[in-house]
Order: C-alpha cells, then sequence, then structure tokens
C-alpha cells in the first residue's frame, strides 16, 4: 500500500553524473539515464516506440517500495528519442516490477548471478515517509567491494569463462538455445542498437523542506518577476489550488494567455525549479496545462488485475536538459512540460513472475518551454 497523500511531496534534484568507471548502479539505485537496472528474476525489456517503432531510451529509474508491502519495486519509464514523437503518449512506457526479499537472496546465493553491487553515494532507501533520504556520500565503496569478493573486473571475467566453458557443450550437442532467443525477441529486443543516455543519480528531499534554500528562492523570484512582467499577471495572488473539497480555484485575473493552470504550476515550483521529478503515491498531480474534464476516464484500469490506477509520480520540465546521449556529438531531442505516471491501486504481483506490468503514462507538452532554458 502507498504512504498516505498527506504525508507531503517528494521532490527529486539531479545529484550528479553517475561515472561508470567507478560507480556500479543496481536495483537500489535511483537514477536519470544509463541502462535500467532490472529486479532479480524479472526479464529485461528494450520496448519500443508506437507511433515509429524505434527502440525506446531509458529514462528514468524509481525504486520505490510501498510501506506495508513485502516486495521491492521499481518503476523504470522509457521515451522515443525521436523528435516528432516524444510528446506523443503512444511514445512513452512505463513498466512495474517487483520481487521478493526471497528472490533477491535466492539470486545472491546463484553463482553464475552475483549480487548487485552496492553504488556509492547513495544508501538503499525508499520513496515512503518512513524511508532515510537517499543520496549520500559513501567513501567506502572500494573496500566494501573486496570484503565481498564482487569487485567490477572479476566478476566479468569468472562469467566469460562461464560462457566459454558452455558453449562447446552447446556445439557438441549440435544446437543452440533458441528459447532464449525467441524470449528476448518477444520482449521487444533486437541486434539494434538501444540508444542510452547520461546517468544521472537522483537525490530526494520533501518538498516542505525546501523554504530555507536561499539560492534557489532567489532565483525563483527572478523567474517569477520575468514571467509576471511578461505575462501581466502577479503569480503570488494565484489561490494554491488545494483547498476543501478538492476542486482547483485560481484568483480571477489571469495571464494574458488564460492559463491559470500554468501558473498555479510556476507558483509551485517556485520553491525549487531545478526539480526533476515529484513523488506522491495516492497525491494530487501538478498539471502544466488544462487537463481533459474526463481524466478519470482517460487514466485506464490496470490491465493485470482490472483495479482502478491512481497518481504516482511525474517527470518536470527541469529534467529536459539531462537527457543528453553518451554518445559525442549526440543529444536525444525530449521535450515535455511535464510526464505524469498512473499505477495499480493495487500494486498488483504475482509472486515469481518474470515479466514486468505495464502501467500508465500522461503527457502535457510545456506551453512556455524557454522559462526552463
Amino acid at each position: 500500500m502507498a504512504a498516505p497523500a498527506e504525508e507531503g511531496t517528494l521532490v527529486g534534484l539531479c545529484d550528479g553524473e553517475l561515472d561508470t568507471k567507478r560507480h556500479r548502479s543496481s536495483y537500489l539505485t535511483n537514477k536519470v539515464g544509463g541502462e535500467p537496472d532490472w529486479l532479480p528474476g524479472v526479464s529485461r525489456r528494450s520496448p519500443r516506440c508506437g507511433r515509429c517503432g524505434a527502440p525506446l531510451v531509458h529514462v528514468v529509474q524509481v525504486y520505490c517500495p510501498l510501506d506495508v508491502s513485502p516486495y521491492h519495486r521499481h518503476l523504470h519509464l522509457f521515451a522515443c528519442p525521436a523528435a516528432e514523437c516524444s510528446s506523443g503518449p503512444e511514445c512513452w512506457r512505463v513498466l512495474r516490477s517487483q520481487c521478493l526479499e526471497a528472490e533477491v537472496a535466492a539470486a545472491e546465493r546463484t553463482p553464475s548471478r552475483p549480487p548487485p553491487a552496492q553504488e556509492a553515494p547513495l544508501a538503499a532507501t525508499d520513496w515512503c515517509d518512513t524511508a532515510d533520504d537517499w543520496g549520500m556520500e559513501e567513501e567506502e565503496e572500494e573496500e566494501e567491494e573486496e570484503e565481498d569478493g564482487w569487485g567490477g573486473r572479476g566478476v566479468k571475467e569468472d562469467s566469460q569463462v562461464q560462457e566459454e566453458a558452455a558453449a562447446p557443450e552447446a556445439d557438441a550437442a549440435g544446437e543452440t538455445d533458441v528459447s532464449s532467443c525467441l524470449q528476448d525477441l518477444s520482449l521487444g529486443e533486437s541486434q539494434e542498437e538501444v540508444p542510452v543516455l547520461r546517468p544521472f543519480f537522483i537525490s530526494v528531499v520533501e518538498e516542505a523542506d525546501l523554504g530555507g534554500e536561499e539560492d534557489d528562492l532567489r532565483h525563483a523570484q527572478k523567474l517569477l518577476r520575468e514571467y509576471e512582467r511578461r505575462e501581466g499577471v502577479t503569480v503570488g495572488e494565484l489561490e494554491d489550488g488545494e483547498g476543501g473539497g478538492g476542486e482547483e480555484k485560481y484568483e480571477k485575473t489571469k495571464a494574458r494567455h488564460g492559463d491559470a493552470v500554468f501558473s498555479r504550476f510556476m507558483k509551485k515550483i517556485s520553491l525549487c525549479p531545478q526539480q526533476i521529478l515529484r513523488y506522491c503515491r495516492g497525491g494530487k498531480p501538478l498539471f502544466i496545462s488544462e487537463p481533459p474534464s474526463n481524466m478519470a476516464q482517460v487514466v485506464p484500469a490496470c490491465g493485470s488485475c482490472g483495479a482502478s490506477r491512481t497518481f504516482e509520480l511525474q517527470l518536470m520540465p527541469a529534467l529536459v536538459s539531462l537527457l543528453q546521449r553518451k554518445d559525442v556529438g549526440a543529444e536525444a531531442q525530449l521535450e515535455f512540460g511535464t510526464v505524469l505516471v498512473y499505477t495499480c491501486k493495487n500494486s498488483c504481483w504475482t509472486a515469481g513472475s518474470g515479466s514486468a506490468v505495464e502501467e500508465f503514462c500522461f503527457v502535457q507538452t510545456d506551453p512556455d518551454q524557454q522559462l526552463f532554458k
């Protein structure tokens, strides 16, 4: 079950680039870009764009177990890097996967599948209120790896030896592992190269604690003054929209472009405009433009158990500037205002399942992208 909405919103911030030469990420890592780290026992997937058929890039990975659930729990977001696709809902995919601690322990005991390395700057945690903040530095990574016996080079050499030893046996039998190839293909993988974005760690703070960051306040106030001058609206006079009854309320004087929803969006993020992600399972999403009047019908029921879906997290405009290709001179063409993720209210899962569950993304374009550049 999710943490109650009244516990507040958690805000994700970029916490520096993940140097793959120094650190190895795992399913416990919260990150932007890079290769997805799947939970033990969950099949690796490379989804494709519903519009152009191209392989999707991995955008965000969030480790988000629920408060009273026995499961480790993961969300992976993917998007199409093509300029004509990034704002289309069919060009985004979100996959939820879960596993029990017993499955993790079994994977760690299996010689052919070494336990995931502890990621250096992040402590294992989740997005719930009872969890510790993650994003702290751990200088003891190399010593821990030596004690555990799972140095990066040693793991690769062992796996290579096992693969080389297994190859002659397959040749002698005169057959190849066709079933595994078919499984990979059925999950959307192929020989086509999947683009990879530069990886960054994500740290988290409670939104309620942002008031003390004076530098952020000065930057936010500057943005607001520019916005008010250009649009002819006093943002500070707009209602917060979180009063009783759950209805959105706005001050009668609107911006010249007539978008009071966008004005509220700007006000809400003004204390921390560099936030790249907001998390509040069961809470209210922060729309950047007017949502459909039938939003409850737009969000479909869970395709696995038929339960309704609830809002869980959203990607923010400041994330766009981080979504760059690892290739020299190449950049992803992702452009969006916000991407809202809705997940199964029951977080349904079959113990031992090896397939991730697809959830729902709702994409809104940014009506005023220049504010975030």
